[in-house]
C-alpha cells in the first residue's frame, strides 16, 4: 500500500471553548485536565483529517502551562500536523487565550501529541499519508520532529539511547 502525501494546511484545525464554572478549580482557573481534554480533541480531529482514518492518542510531549486561564476566558486551540511516520503522526498544538471582551489573545500553552491511525476493519495500525511542509515554520517543525520522536522512543524504553542518532547529534551541537 503506497502512502500519499498531503500538505499541512489541508488538516489544520482550530477549536474554541469558553471557560465555564464547572471547568475551573477553586482559584477560578481552568483545570489542566480539562485543557488537555480539549487539546486531545482538537489534535485528534487534525490527525484524523490528515490520515483519513480513526486515530488513537499515543503520547503527549512538552505540554506547557505558561499562564493561568481564567473563568470566562475564550480558549482557541490550533492544531497542525508536523510529520507523519509509518503509522504514527505528530501534531503540534498552540493554545491562545483572551477575555471575552478582549480583542487580543495571548499564547498560554503548547504541546505535541502523537497518534496512531487505525485500519477500520482490523483496528490495527495502518500506514499514514506523508506530510508536505510548505512554510519555513512547517519545515522547521517537520525537521525537528524526528528528534522529538527519538526522544519519545528512548524515554518509553522502545529505543536505546545509543541507537538515537538524531537526538545525540542534536545534543552534541
Amino acid at each position: 500500500m503506497s502512502k500519499t502525501a498531503k500538505p499541512i494546511k489541508d488538516s489544520k484545525t482550530e477549536m474554541n471553548e469558553l471557560v465555564m464554572p464547572n471547568d475551573t478549580n477553586p482559584l477560578g482557573n481552568l483545570m489542566g485536565g480539562n485543557l488537555m481534554r480539549w487539546m486531545d480533541i482538537a489534535s485528534g480531529i487534525c490527525a484524523a483529517k490528515h490520515c483519513g482514518a480513526h486515530v488513537v492518542t499515543v503520547s503527549v510531549d512538552h505540554l506547557t502551562f505558561s499562564e493561568p486561564i481564567k473563568l470566562g476566558d475564550v480558549v482557541t486551540i490550533r492544531a497542525e500536523v508536523t510529520r507523519a511516520f509509518n503509522t504514527s503522526i505528530e501534531i503540534f498544538l498552540e493554545v491562545f487565550t483572551r477575555g471575552m471582551l478582549e480583542e487580543n489573545s495571548r499564547k498560554s500553552n503548547q504541546a505535541f501529541f502523537t497518534f496512531v491511525a487505525l485500519d477500520e476493519r482490523s483496528m490495527r495500525p495502518k500506514v499514514v499519508p506523508e506530510v508536505i511542509p510548505e512554510t519555513e515554520e512547517e519545515k522547521k517543525l517537520f525537521d525537528e520532529a524526528i528528534i522529538r520522536r527519538e526522544m519519545r522512543l528512548v524515554l518509553s524504553g522502545k529505543m536505546k539511547p545509543s541507537e538515537a542518532k538524531f537526538s545525540m547529534d542534536f545534543l552534541n551541537q
